[in-house]
């Protein structure tokens, strides 16, 4: 009974597998599609990291120096530090923050990562934004991103021009001593560093560093605050948002790096920065006493630096900056007059 029980069950198991292939056809349904790949996280190369940071570096020294000179020692320690910026790395460092401030808009990021979820949509996005920057202002939340690129540049910009200022009219008020009157010693050797100082690129501070490459990826918040900036952009914010939406898409890491780097090309500012340095050495081949060199670090570093940010982020230039001052300090004033940018991007230099 037992075993009549168990080949019956074995014969309906037969029949049911049986039914089962039968239903089946031989027939079977494509397999299911394999999920989608994650979108890449947001990256942006070290070395645009460190350039960002190098940026900071000198805009937070630079715009630290005081107007309260003891000696000549003290005017040349701060000449060093004003001097010490190479402009093309300074540029590429302005745009690397910039870009770095329009990842902090959660809106614009949020936007630029819809072309990240097809592989295919990523990749003809980013071709677009390489081979013409201004594709960003098209994407929904860059009104915003350019906002906070602005305010990050502009106000640096502004604050190490008006530090200029006072630093310029700290030459008039130091004539009263008596020390600023002497003649500054070794003035070859001044002018040969300020040059060298010039063609030396920065390296930006480690804890800087850290924080912003904290801050491309969202773990750590930059503070900054802007508004919503209507277009046009300047090129250099245009080109920050370039560089943040190419991190977005996870084509900004070190295998695009060359890439980027050539996105982030900007003649004019760079054109304005070389001017500064430009005026800045015409300004110590004939300056003497101390306190011309006092002028020349307040006009040509700071207030003409300055100013150079402060173009390239769109805001209103100085209205003091317009105008290439007629008048000089002492024998400085009848000694040059500083290269004035003609159309065209050319520039003069006179003697009287």
């Amino acid at each position: 009974m037992t075993s009549t029980l168990r080949v019956t069950a074995a014969a309906a198991a037969a029949v049911f597998l049986a039914f089962l292939s039968g239903c089946d056809d031989g027939k079977q349904g494509p397999p299911p599609a394999p999920p989608a790949p994650p979108p890449p996280a947001v990256s942006l190369a070290p070395k645009l990291i460190e350039q960002a940071s190098a940026y900071r570096y000198y805009m937070s020294h630079a715009t630290a120096i005081t107007p309260d000179f003891t000696d000549g020692e003290s005017i040349a320690r701060s000449l060093k530090v004003g001097a010490s910026y190479e402009p093309v790395q300074l540029l590429r460092g302005a745009i690397a923050y910039g870009a770095v401030a329009a990842l902090q808009d959660p809106d614009f990021v949020a936007a630029v990562r819809t072309f990240s979820v097809d592989p295919e949509q990523r990749r003809q996005v980013a071709a677009q934004i390489v081979q013409n920057p201004a594709y960003v202002v098209g994407i929904a939340g860059s009104a915003s991103a350019a906002g906070l690129a602005v305010a990050a540049l502009g106000q640096e910009g502004q604050k190490l021009y008006d530090a200029g200022k006072a630093v310029k009219q700290s030459a008039y008020e130091i004539q009263k001593q008596k020390w600023s009157k002497a003649d500054v010693a070794n003035r070859d050797l001044r002018l040969s560093q300020a040059k060298a100082l010039s063609a030396t690129p920065l390296v930006g501070d480690l804890d800087e560093t850290a924080r912003l490459q904290q801050a491309v990826v969202g773990a750590q918040p930059m503070g900054l605050t802007g508004a919503a900036a209507a277009p046009p952009y300047t090129p250099v914010v245009v080109r920050s948002l370039a560089v943040a939406a190419l991190a977005i898409l996870g084509e900004a890491g070190d295998a695009n790096l060359d890439t980027v780097m050539a996105v982030m090309a900007e003649p004019n500012v760079g054109f304005c920065m070389n001017m500064a340095k430009l005026n800045l050495y015409q300004c110590l081949a004939v300056a003497k006493p101390h306190y011309e060199d006092v002028f020349c670090l307040g006009q040509h570093i700071m207030m003409d630096t300055g100013r150079c940010v402060i173009k390239a982020s769109g805001l209103p230039e100085p209205y003091e900056a317009k105008f290439v001052p007629t008048v000089r300090v002492a024998t400085t004033e009848n000694a040059y007059k500083p290269t004035v940018a003609k159309a065209g991007g050319k520039g003069s230099a006179k003697k009287r």
